[in-house]
């Protein structure tokens, strides 16, 4: 478990990361997420509403392990390796992945992962799109 020191900081880069990345989070007709960690992840509205989630804040308050609480368990090993490739070797993809929505069912969808990098803390950077 991260200590209270490291959780702050990683909510400083999360956020600080989104005020960098607002127009595009805000101007594009794709879902987009930054995933830091479980605590610590920021979408925008077109992402929460594909997923079920009323806001992009309610999306972000859930604290469970990611791949557990939104991703269909057929996609959740693609999803996690791919997101090591690209914080680990700077390797952006192209995956499909099944989602989970909040009120039940699944979304399919094409994800671009690009590697982030702020303040030197590694990330990427999701454009989703409904399949």
């Amino acid at each position: 478990m991260e200590n209270a020191v490291e959780l702050d900081s990683h909510s400083q880069i999360i956020v600080g990361v989104f005020k960098q990345m607002r127009d595009v989070f805000e101007m594009s007709g794709q879902g987009i997420y930054i995933y830091l960690d479980d605590q610590n992840k920021v979408c925008n509205s077109k992402f929460a509403a594909m997923l079920g989630y009323a806001s992009p804040e309610e999306w972000a308050s859930v604290k469970q392990n990611f791949p557990t609480a939104f991703v269909a368990e057929k996609s959740q090993r693609a999803l996690v390796e791919t997101y090591q490739r690209a914080v680990e070797r700077g390797t952006g993809s192209s995956i499909n992945i099944v989602w989970k929505r909040k009120t039940g069912g699944t979304v399919k969808t094409q994800v671009i992962l690009v590697p982030l990098s702020f303040e030197d803390h590694r990330m990427a950077l999701h454009f989703v799109t409904e399949s």
